[in-house]
């Protein structure tokens, strides 16, 4: 199975190429829903969470208290690599799996963090949405009602947008319109199922 990563800062529209390309019928691994697949009721990580920080930590419906676990790794950097330690793993064999039981032409994973973790790895080739950082703050407080600095803090968290574009095979560029994007990804999508059928 032929893997495609997708990455892009936080507004840059990573989002909207991979649900088009869903819509033409590609598997989409997203990194995002297998964490908190990883950590939903019932799952063995989910009680070993519970274990290390104390019942608290679950609410009374089972599900994880999202809020309170954030509060405390951002406070205690032991505790944040305590849980990575513990979650990456098992994401990464989860999003594995999941990649390797897909029937599309060619599969793609999404990731925020495809480029800061070892989910690189996973992928044959790197692609990245871009925009301008303006434009990405923008659109993730319309997307989000959230304020300038929070969106500006998660902004400067993740890999700088220069690094990013460095590590890319395949940039796609969301300064414009959706008809543009559109166009892009229908490109890329074609180039993929021909390489990928030659292949």
């Amino acid at each position: 199975m032929y893997i495609v990563g997708i990455t892009g800062g936080i507004g840059s529209g990573k989002n909207a190429v991979t649900d088009r390309l869903q819509d033409l019928g590609i598997t989409i691994v997203d990194a995002d829903i297998v964490a908190r697949e990883v950590v939903a009721k019932g799952e063995p990580a989910l009680d070993k969470i519970a274990e290390h920080f104390g019942s608290h930590i679950v609410t009374e419906s089972g599900e994880l208290n999202r809020k309170d676990l954030r509060e405390i790794i951002f406070r205690d950097k032991t505790a944040k690599t305590w849980l990575e330690q513990l979650l990456h793993p098992i994401i990464r064999q989860s999003i594995k799996q999941q990649l390797h039981d897909a029937t599309s032409s060619y599969a793609v994973l999404s990731s925020p963090l495809l480029l800061e973790t070892d989910q690189h790895e996973l992928v044959q080739t790197v692609i990245v949405v871009d925009a301008a950082e303006e434009l990405q703050l923008a659109r993730t407080v319309k997307r989000d009602s959230a304020s300038k600095e929070q969106i500006k803090a998660i902004m400067a968290a993740q890999l700088p947008r220069q690094e990013r574009l460095k590590k890319a095979d395949i940039i796609i560029d969301n300064n414009a319109d959706l008809e543009s994007l559109e166009n892009q990804v229908i490109k890329l999508h074609t180039e993929l199922s021909e390489a990928t059928h030659r292949a």
